[in-house]
């Protein structure tokens, strides 16, 4: 296999670039250790939390032997990292689409096996990027440091050449699966790794809406969210300095839409209908706070509940806050803010209480009060919690990060992370989502809007479904088959 950190879709890198690539990866090696001659045993196991939902069985690599009678026919891999919630919500896309076209969907998730390189690497860099997530309150550090790093330096070829070398050292969990199965990577380093292990039909599932070199993983299909940044991604935009780049063929890069549950789709017109009924008979508005898996998100909540407060009271508002892995900041936020607790339900780390709770909120005749509060120590419980809910809210407050392709009116808050802001200013063209309020008194203007405007938030409900019509939200069940395609056109 070609060297894919010199040559990235026929652009050299500089001798310097890839020395400097080669350095990297020689010092994570003895960092983390080479484990690229271990023969590690997979099996596949039940997925306990979302299996049941989505039809998905996990993957398990470096536990000791089983079940390994993988569907080749087919069966798909959702290729992930625990990295925040986003890639984990994407995957679950991928998966529920898998499941509706009739496939079987596999999970793997290359940061849950510790005994490996691959997932010692990963936690490295998870750790480093939760932090910088968390110093990026600090404005000083968010205007010099975070925003370039996460706009100019992951833009950069030279970044995907580092990547590239390091990918080298994730492959050996690939080594015992089958190589004829379908992968999908909703990160690219299970895309670049897949690609690295000879897995012969690999999609990469570009989850951004900035285009940045980051996210390539040459030998595999690209998919893209957006038509705004597929010609970005194409002509490899700006990712070599002022230097013109060799441009990506054209079959490598698909634009697909938004990657959305295959359920969530399917609801979208009774889902906006039961909102824009609400709105008409006078019932509180329904606000969904979901906080990301890097938990730095707490004052700009405790802000949106201390605004909210006097109007849930009055049956103005209700509140679904889910903190997801987080307990500490539910606590936190029941002790700093006055006359929480008291019209708090709490719902933590019961799954079937979640499920139940959301399943009564779609009947019209049940109407929410107060603010519920969600937790759950399981991942896969605390980001697929939000999917649940999504569904009988009426607006949902999030950062414009993967949250924001998808089909509910959504009131975007500050980002973490510039290249973040492409997913609001994509959302407010389509229409189904706001500007990014970037201080607090944008967000209270925007929580107003939706509170006491007469068209806003059925405006946003008439849009979705139109976007729904033209195929917009139809991303996951696109990729799906594109990756199933790559097999069946080899055959």
């Amino acid at each position: 296999m070609a060297d894919k950190a010199k040559v990235i879709f026929g652009n050299e890198m500089p001798p310097r670039t890839y020395k400097s690539a080669v350095k990297t990866k020689i010092k994570n090696a003895k960092k983390y250790g080479d484990d690229s001659g271990v023969l590690y045993d997979v099996k596949i196991v039940e997925n306990p939390y979302i299996g049941p939902s989505l039809g998905v069985s996990d993957i398990r690599v470096a536990e000791g032997k089983g079940d390994t009678s993988f569907d080749t026919e087919k069966g798909i891999i959702v290729g992930n990292i625990r990295m925040g919630f986003g890639h984990y919500r994407i995957s679950m896309a991928m998966a529920s689409a898998a499941k509706a076209l009739g496939y079987k969907p596999y999970w793997l998730d290359l940061n849950s096996f510790p005994t490996t390189t691959c997932t010692k690497l990963i936690s490295g860099q998870n750790e480093l990027y939760s932090l910088g997530s968390r110093l990026s309150k600090n404005p000083v550090f968010n205007k010099l440091v975070w925003e370039p790093v996460n706009y100019e330096l992951f833009r950069r070829l030279s970044y995907n050449c580092t990547d590239q070398k390091n990918a080298e050292l994730m492959a050996p969990v690939y080594r015992n699966i089958p190589k004829d199965i379908p992968v999908i990577g909703t990160h690219v380093w299970p895309a670049q790794a897949a690609i690295h292990a000879g897995m012969k039909y690999v999609v990469n599932a570009i989850p951004d809406n900035w285009p940045m070199a980051l996210h390539l993983s040459e030998g595999s299909v690209h998919t893209i969210q957006t038509y705004n940044s597929y010609q970005g991604y194409r002509i490899l935009n700006g990712m070599n300095g002022k230097k013109v780049c060799s441009p990506m063929p054209s079959d490598a890069l698909k634009y697909t839409g938004h990657y959305i549950d295959y359920e969530l789709v399917e609801n979208i017109e009774a889902d906006c209908k039961a909102r824009i009924d609400r709105k008409k008979n006078g019932k509180p508005t329904r606000f969904l706070l979901t906080i990301g898996g890097a938990g730095a998100q707490k004052e700009i909540f405790a802000g949106i509940i201390k605004h909210l407060i006097p109007l849930v009271n009055k049956g103005k508002a209700a509140l679904y806050v889910n903190v997801g892995d987080y307990r500490n900041v539910w606590d936190e936020l029941i002790a700093e803010i006055p006359g929480m607790r008291e019209l708090s339900f709490e719902h933590m780390n019961n799954w079937s209480e979640t499920e139940s709770f959301a399943a009564k909120a779609l009947d019209p005749e049940n109407e929410i009060t107060g603010i519920h509060g969600f937790y759950h120590e399981n991942i896969f419980e605390a980001v697929y919690a939000t999917n649940l809910l999504m569904r009988s809210c009426d607006v949902l407050v999030t950062k414009p990060s993967e949250l924001a392709f998808y089909p509910v009116p959504k009131l975007f808050i500050r980002r973490v992370g510039k290249h973040e802001m492409w997913g609001a200013i994509h959302s407010a063209e389509v229409g189904d989502g706001t500007l990014e309020c970037r201080d607090m008194g944008h967000t209270i203007q925007m929580l107003n809007m939706f509170l006491w405007d007469g068209h806003f938030l059925e405006d946003m409900c008439v849009n979705i479904m139109n976007n729904k019509k033209a195929g917009l939200y139809d991303g996951a069940m696109n990729v799906v088959k594109i990756a199933m395609g790559l097999k069946n056109s080899d055959k």
